[in-house]
């Protein structure tokens, strides 16, 4: 397994819980509540679908599935912070919503599902956290019913016009120390634009999703490249 990050990153999102969420809409201008409603928008299962959300935070796509699919379906969340999952079931109580959600810890190279068990996955602003990104893919293909779906939601680096530079300088510079003043972990949001950089191009990913048994893969860029929205289909046998 190689998730050599996995302790520090762990260890990092136990301490950031508490801001995880005034912290995203803050720092993305709430635009990341827009972009988990397009990355929900794209699954399409059936009335009855079983979905696995891995990565699953303080809860934020599950609870946009139940608002989008309806309580017809029934989803898992998956977390291996249990700081943020604390989180995630208060607010599922408080907004009424928890009868077909199942939360539990684990790990997204481990998922503890039978192969063939899910409809759809998504993973929004985890993936870029997993060292062996093949690896997880393929953990990921392995859980999807045949033809299942997995939706992938990553933050990315603008690579034209004069965007790059300013969110160079805001991610280098603006962002720690606005994540340090509300987190008080600097390290934590100097570590975020690192992953970022580090994260394959569009190009690249692809082709490992499609390297990982994903057929039919396509990405859309979200708010001029910030964020990217891919999509790929479990190769039939």
């Amino acid at each position: 397994m190689k998730n050599v990050e996995l302790p520090f990153v762990r260890e990092m999102f136990e301490q950031i819980a508490p801001r995880y969420d005034l912290l995203n809409r803050l720092l993305s201008c709430r635009q990341d509540v827009y972009w988990r409603r397009m990355m929900v928008s794209e699954i399409k299962v059936p009335a009855n679908g079983l979905l696995l959300d891995v990565a699953c935070g303080t809860g934020d796509v599950v609870l946009e599935i139940m608002r989008q699919k309806g309580t017809s379906v029934k989803v898992y969340g998956i977390d291996f912070s249990t700081s943020m999952l604390l989180l995630a079931k208060d607010k599922i109580r408080d907004m009424h919503a928890g009868s077909n959600i199942n939360l539990l810890s684990g790990n997204a190279l481990n998922l503890p599902f039978k192969t063939g068990t899910f409809d759809a996955l998504t993973i929004a602003f985890g993936i870029r956290n997993i060292v062996d990104k093949l690896s997880a893919l393929q953990v990921f293909s392995r859980t999807l019913t045949s033809n299942g779906m997995l939706v992938v939601l990553e933050l990315a680096f603008p690579k034209k016009g004069l965007l790059p530079a300013f969110y160079h300088f805001y991610f280098r510079k603006i962002l720690p120390v606005i994540g340090q003043l509300f987190s008080k972990n600097l390290m934590a949001y100097q570590y975020l634009p690192c992953s970022v950089e580090n994260f394959p191009d569009p190009y690249s990913f692809a082709a490992t999703m499609r390297k990982a048994g994903f057929q039919d893969v396509r990405w859309k860029k979200l708010a001029l490249g910030i964020a990217v929205l891919y999509v790929g289909y479990k190769e039939k046998p």
